[in-house]
């Protein structure tokens, strides 16, 4: 069966940020589109069912009634079970279900798609391309996980485009293994730390990922990324020892300039994680022959995606920034990024479920204890929880307690509501307030809140 060969498409968790993107582009390009949320019950996320309905997407409640006999597939996110009872009703109808990542992989089929690979920066590397290859005039359509605030700025969710070229740009996730369905034009690899796998589980997504990319195959020099072994020995390969190599880096408030060969190359934005993140950005682009002085111009402009180490502001000398790291080296490269900003870093992270606090305790230990200085602080909330069966048998407090052997100052607030006002007396002068986190929608909302509390 080919997926796109249908018209009528209904999704299972619509809400979600990879969901909704996919469901964005099929209404995008003429289907039908409807979907359900557990979201939706809450009249606080009445936004989220407003956008989508905004892109003639009909919304409702998890209860079936959405489904009808003219719906043709219906598309469900990996975190519902077969118990949910649109997974039953579509059974009783014979409707076929598909997983997200095969239907994002019937759409990669259907255009030349760029796919962006790693465990850190893939959301980050995918907004910047987009901006820099729209401002060139190459015109992508855009399947990501996270808002463009250009796009957010229009009242659109940011997380999906359909662009007039045949292009599409991808996040490739690697964590639920849909990495290795996608068979792109242009395969991009960032880094590879530890996340959601093993490295040996890791090893083999991404030498698929490898095998399958069509026409290119491009990675990360930078021994730091350590996926330098995955490499074609393409001369399109960027970062250390390449044509693509970041040269004379520098950080000046919240811009970065660097060199890429004499090309000067400016960004918005902090820490030397994005310098390499730009390089992916303009090795694509001589791929896709787009000249290296327009790209580092497009580059100039970029406006950030939302919880992407977005600045919130500055109120009563405390610079509040928001951004969805959730691994060990993400929250560490974010804290670094911090530190060259204020005199003191005062982090705070939500941890999100249960199995992956457990399989990255170790691992976020020792990174958040080697790059914390001594005045810098962590602060940890209660781990969220999203619903569904798991074990809970550790806590956020576990990892504050890890981190308080190895003399890093540490505190647990169990609810992060009365986060501010425990924190407080430590937002001295200088410092920059660090909110982290994933998976849970309201924290977009939660780190305004606690901007406008300050």
């Amino acid at each position: 069966m080919n997926i796109l060969d249908n018209k009528n498409f209904f999704f299972i968790g619509i809400g979600g940020a990879g969901m909704s993107a996919i469901a964005q582009f099929l209404s995008g390009t003429g289907n039908e589109v409807a979907g359900s949320d557990r979201l939706f019950t809450n009249p606080e996320n009445d936004y989220i069912k407003d956008q989508l309905e905004a892109e003639n997407i009909k919304c409702f409640v998890q209860d079936a009634n959405g489904i009808t006999s003219d719906t043709q597939i219906m598309v469900a996110s990996t975190a519902i079970e077969d118990t949910n009872v649109e997974i039953k009703k579509a059974k009783e109808l014979n409707i076929p279900i598909v997983s997200r990542a095969e239907m994002l992989a019937a759409i990669c089929a259907s255009k030349k798609t760029i796919a962006i690979g790693g465990t850190s920066g893939k959301s980050t590397v995918t907004a910047m391309m987009f901006h820099m290859l729209y401002e060139c005039g190459v015109s992508p359509s855009l399947i990501t996980g996270a808002g463009l605030a250009s796009l957010i700025e229009k009242g659109k969710i940011g997380n999906a485009f359909v662009g007039e070229s045949d292009y599409l740009l991808i996040e490739a996730d690697e964590s639920d293994g849909s990495l290795v369905r996608y068979k792109p034009h242009v395969g991009v690899l960032l880094n590879k730390d530890k996340d959601h796998l093993e490295e040996d589980e890791l090893d083999k997504v991404f030498n698929t990922f490898k095998g399958n990319s069509n026409e290119y195959f491009i990675v990360n020099h930078n021994p730091i990324a350590k996926v330098v072994e995955f490499s074609k020995g393409s001369e399109y390969d960027f970062g250390v020892g390449t044509r693509f190599e970041g040269k004379d880096f520098n950080q000046k408030g919240f811009s970065i300039t660097f060199n890429v060969g004499e090309q000067e190359v400016m960004l918005p934005t902090i820490g030397e994680h994005n310098m390499e993140n730009a390089l992916a950005c303009i090795a694509v682009a001589d791929i896709l022959k787009v000249d290296l002085a327009k790209a580092a111009k497009a580059l100039g402009t970029y406006p950030g995606i939302y919880r992407r180490h977005q600045l919130l502001g500055e109120k009563n000398g405390v610079i509040v920034i928001d951004d969805y790291a959730h691994n060990p080296a993400k929250i560490a490269a974010s804290i670094k990024s911090a530190q060259a900003v204020g005199k003191k870093v005062v982090a705070w992270f939500q941890p999100h479920g249960f199995k992956p606090t457990r399989f990255i305790r170790e691992e976020l230990v020792k990174e958040v204890t080697a790059c914390m200085r001594p005045e810098d602080q962590m602060w940890m909330s209660e781990i969220y929880y999203a619903g569904g069966t798991t074990t809970k048998d550790i806590s956020a407090n576990d990892l504050i307690e890890d981190l308080k052997g190895n003399r890093v100052q540490s505190f647990f607030v169990d609810n992060r509501d009365d986060l501010l006002e425990t924190m407080r007396p430590h937002l001295t002068e200088g410092t920059v307030l660090l909110l982290m986190g994933a998976r849970d929608p309201s924290l977009e909302k939660f780190g305004k809140g606690v901007f406008n509390a300050l």
